[in-house]
């Protein structure tokens, strides 16, 4: 693969109180002709999470014509699993209902932070969501023991199939806590309740590497295709091939997007959403600090 670069799409910049910096994990979903409506989590002054929108014209060299005025979702009550941020992870239409599956936040003591999995769910010709319980739909278990987060969810013959971020540890390194986390697979009958036995999709690939994050899974043919973010030192862009969703081989090599040599992604690349319109393949994708620089996009070069 070789991508290509589109440039920076949108950076919040005080929008709002809800939306004063950051546009992480974006997320496209097709409106109608050449509409999307690009979703992602801005934060507050606090720096708690919400999630928001852009509307973008793929016809008008990607013309954000419309944000949102108020978040979509939006932090829990106190105490609750989402009470320090609503971070959106993934969308799937499914029957007359869309499902959003976002990663609750809270702040922890011994370890900075404590992530779980929540759900909203949107009824056609609804414009919000709201959520489907007080409590996340997936949270830190027996098989993932310290927390879980940003998931990809597919639905397959009746099956829904979920990957997701597992947090196995946290490590000491120089006197600061430092998460571990890779990537496992679960199945649900319903979206709701899912089932899981420690299977491990995406591991390490060395000692130096601690965090991989953020799935996105698109079945081309027999071959699964996932691509997702993995960092020792930085974050980067790395994609991986399976024939059954289950076992899979890491191709990094063939991700065909880095970091830039200046800019607004040049010291990192993550969080990739890879999407098809029109016979072409885009990526919307985050750079440095995670998401603070905005959203870019990248388009598949053909041959």
């Amino acid at each position: 693969m070789r991508w290509k670069k589109l440039g920076l799409i949108f950076c919040p910049d005080k929008n709002y109180d809800w939306m004063v910096s950051h546009a992480s994990v974006p997320f496209a979903k097709h409106i109608k002709d050449d509409l999307f409506r690009v979703y992602f989590s801005p934060r507050d002054a606090t720096g708690r999470s919400f999630v928001g929108y852009a509307d973008i014209d793929i016809n008008r060299q990607w013309k954000i014509i419309g944000i949102s005025e108020k978040p979509v979702l939006s932090p829990g009550a106190t105490g609750m699993f989402d009470d320090s941020g609503a971070m959106l992870s993934w969308m799937v239409a499914h029957g007359d209902k869309s499902y959003l599956y976002y990663i609750g936040w809270n702040l922890g003591v011994t370890v900075p932070f404590r992530n779980s999995i929540g759900l909203a769910v949107s009824a056609k010709g609804e414009c919000g969501f709201k959520k489907y319980s007080s409590g996340p739909v997936l949270d830190r278990s027996t098989e993932d023991p310290c927390f879980v987060a940003s998931s990809c969810v597919m639905v397959e013959g009746g099956k829904w199939r979920m990957w997701y971020l597992s947090c196995i540890e946290w490590e000491m390194v120089e006197g600061v806590p430092q998460h571990r986390y890779h990537i496992k697979y679960a199945e649900s009958d319903d979206g709701i309740n899912w089932r899981r036995d420690g299977t491990v999709c995406i591991d390490f690939k060395s000692p130096d590497e601690y965090a991989i994050s953020r799935p996105c899974v698109l079945k081309d043919g027999d071959i699964y295709k996932m691509w997702y973010s993995y960092r020792g030192g930085s974050y980067r862009i790395g994609y991986a091939e399976s024939f059954d969703g289950v076992e899979w081989t890491r191709k990094d090599e063939d991700a065909g997007i880095d970091v830039s040599p200046s800019g607004w992604d040049s010291e990192m690349i993550e969080y990739p959403h890879v999407f098809d319109h029109k016979g072409r393949r885009f990526m919307l994708y985050n750079g440095n600090e995670y998401g603070r620089t905005g959203f870019g996009l990248a388009v598949l070069e053909k041959g």
